[in-house]
């Protein structure tokens, strides 16, 4: 039965991990598409010239900006906690910014 359990805690780590970063990162990355196209006045249309287009939105740009951020944000941590394991260390969370540890 111990065995079990293990095998559903790691299974669980797995699937959050698959969510977050299979899943979790183009969902974020959509959101900022859109979040740009927002900003820009939701509107992609090309209107003539001396004609009002649509009304922007800056909030919408700022929003696209962080959502493009936080995936850059993820993509570093990844590839650094690839580099880190690949070396022997591993990527360490107990600061506010990660730091590369060796193993105990």
């Amino acid at each position: 039965m111990h065995n079990l359990t293990l095998a559903f805690a790691g299974a669980w780590k797995v699937l959050a991990a698959s969510l977050i970063l299979g899943a979790g990162l183009p969902a974020i990355f959509a959101l900022g598409i859109r979040s740009l196209a927002y900003g820009a006045g939701g509107d992609a249309e090309v209107h003539e010239t001396g004609t009002a287009g649509p009304k922007a939105h800056p909030i919408g740009t700022i929003g696209g900006y962080v959502a493009f951020a936080l995936v850059l944000l993820g993509i570093a941590l990844g590839i650094t906690f690839i580099v880190a394991t690949g070396l022997g260390k591993a990527l360490s969370f107990e600061h506010l910014y990660p730091t590369i540890v060796d193993k105990h």
